[in-house]
């Protein structure tokens, strides 16, 4: 009989807030674990995948041409904000006025 080998694990990378990589070091803590990929692992074992309904909304990548200045103050502020430019852009357009403030805006 073939001897069955033990599963291999593969690196994952992805962004969290700081908050939550404190609360993961605090559970680290809490429960004695030797590392933040066990806390991970234990959140995935215990969370129900299957309840899961996501709050955000459907995106949908769309494509503008901006001129070289404006998109390079865009990609500076990204950077130094240390967003996406795409964040911005949502907040910025996010942030314009609604149809009946604009026109309250032109009286």
């Amino acid at each position: 009989m073939a001897k069955k080998s033990a599963p291999t694990s593969s690196p994952l990378t992805f962004d969290l807030p700081v908050s939550l990589i404190a609360k993961i070091e605090t559970h680290r803590k809490k429960l004695g674990l030797k590392s933040t990929s066990e806390v991970v692992r234990l959140a995935i074992g215990e969370f129900n995948f299957d309840r899961y309904e996501s709050d955000s909304s459907e995106h949908r990548q769309i494509s503008v041409r901006l001129p070289g200045p404006t998109k390079a103050s865009l990609v500076k502020a990204a950077r130094k904000k240390r967003v996406s430019v795409g964040e911005l852009l949502r907040v910025a357009i996010e942030s314009l006025p609604s149809k009946s403030a604009a026109k309250k805006g032109k009286k």
